[in-house]
């Protein structure tokens, strides 16, 4: 299926990076075979508990001609902030090249759900925005209203972003249980490609996979792909 990335009007004034309608017709299109090679919504850098700078990952997705990806360090942005400087640069020195992905906001949230601690991505929201400036401090939000699942949805929501449950079989309740409640407070999308096991190449884990993409189907959400890359390269997790 080809993906029209081009802005719609209503919102052409925001920066490419806070473009949720383009990132909307991209998880429409997510399936098992797109990470990593063509998309990557969940990696990390030396700003949270990565290993890699921003520059550096850059220039790995560029190699690896990735169409779309989003930095996702945890209660950060100054990843993304200095990934897309760089990039900014790269494309005034590259001006006839194609290939350059488009890079969108954002971060990885802690947050309480069904009492687990669960972990919620935001995507193409406003980094300036108050409503997550509890939340960008380097560190999980204290007290039980911020901490909360359904504040951290909302919060993402007023920045003009997109929230995504993350990995939902790694926590202690199950994703058929997770997912209607997320849901429920209005979450937007799963990470429904995702490998448990850490494999090399890394592949989405079958089991898993199946049972995410239901769920998701069944309450109409959005799905989306990542390797949760913390180490040198952004092909496998670690």
């Amino acid at each position: 299926m080809n993906v029209n990335l081009a802005p719609s009007p209503t919102s052409s004034l925001k920066p490419a990076a806070q473009n949720v309608s383009a990132l909307k017709q991209v998880f429409q299109t997510i399936d098992a075979d797109s990470c990593p090679n063509s998309y990557n919504f969940h990696m990390h850098t030396v700003y949270s508990d990565g290993r890699l700078q921003p520059e550096e990952l850059l220039s790995q997705a560029i190699a690896i001609g990735l169409k779309g990806l989003a930095i996702t360090d945890h209660h950060s942005t100054k990843g993304y902030i200095q990934a897309q400087i760089w990039l900014d640069n790269w494309k005034f020195n590259h001006p006839d090249n194609s290939a350059t992905p488009s890079l969108w906001t954002g971060v990885e949230i802690n947050a309480e759900l069904l009492n687990n601690e669960v972990h919620i991505l935001g995507y193409g929201f406003e980094p300036q925005h108050p409503s997550l400036q509890p939340y960008l401090r380097g560190k999980s939000t204290e007290g039980t209203y911020g901490y909360s699942a359904s504040r951290v949805i909302e919060a993402i929501h007023e920045a003009g972003g997109l929230a995504v449950l993350a990995h939902p079989c790694r926590y202690r309740s199950t994703a058929d249980k997770l997912i209607p409640e997320a849901a429920h407070f209005g979450i937007d999308g799963v990470e429904t490609y995702y490998a448990y096991t850490n494999p090399n190449p890394w592949k989405p884990s079958p089991k898993q996979t199946d049972l995410v993409k239901e769920l998701v189907e069944n309450y109409g959400l959005l799905g989306t792909c990542g390797t949760d890359s913390h180490g040198l390269s952004i092909l496998v997790r670690v």
